[in-house]
């Protein structure tokens, strides 16, 4: 292969690799175990609770390779996957507001690691949250992991 062949398909690689979207879960319905590998007979790492957003960073066969909102790296079955969309709070006294908008009133204060539904696709600087408690309201992009 030639050098600008070759620079030429690096450039593709790269193109393709930034163009493609991350891609957040949750996990379902009951607790996932995390492991080191694709398969049962690998390490437990970890116990994820119910709701918790990771990022399916990949996919092999039944098996998917997650980072969660740490950064850390596991595998778990896809099966235990749910495509709802969920967010933590990344930095304490996030405020909630009634509209998008920092002038907006607070309808809630959500500390460091509290889970949020996603209501709607981010628009902006904002996304439009839910609490388990029912309260809804924007919250800005930059204070939350999922997304």
């Amino acid at each position: 292969m030639t050098i600008p062949r070759f620079l030429l398909s690096a450039a593709f690689v790269l193109a393709s690799a930034s163009a493609h979207a991350l891609e957040f879960k949750s996990v379902g319905a009951a607790s996932l175990i995390l492991y080191d590998a694709p398969s049962l007979k690998g390490t437990r790492l970890f116990i994820a609770p119910r709701g918790m957003p990771v990022e399916v960073v990949l996919t092999y066969g039944e098996w998917v390779k997650l980072r969660d909102v740490s950064g850390d790296l596991a595998w778990a079955e896809a099966k235990s996957l749910s495509p709802r969309r969920t967010l933590v709070v990344r930095s304490a006294n996030a405020k909630v507001r009634s509209a998008a908008d920092a002038d907006a009133n607070p309808v809630m204060t959500a500390d460091k690691g509290v889970l949020l539904e996603l209501v709607d696709a981010p628009a902006s600087s904002w996304v439009k949250v839910r609490h388990r408690d029912g309260i809804t309201g924007y919250m800005r992009a930059a204070d939350v992991w999922g997304i």
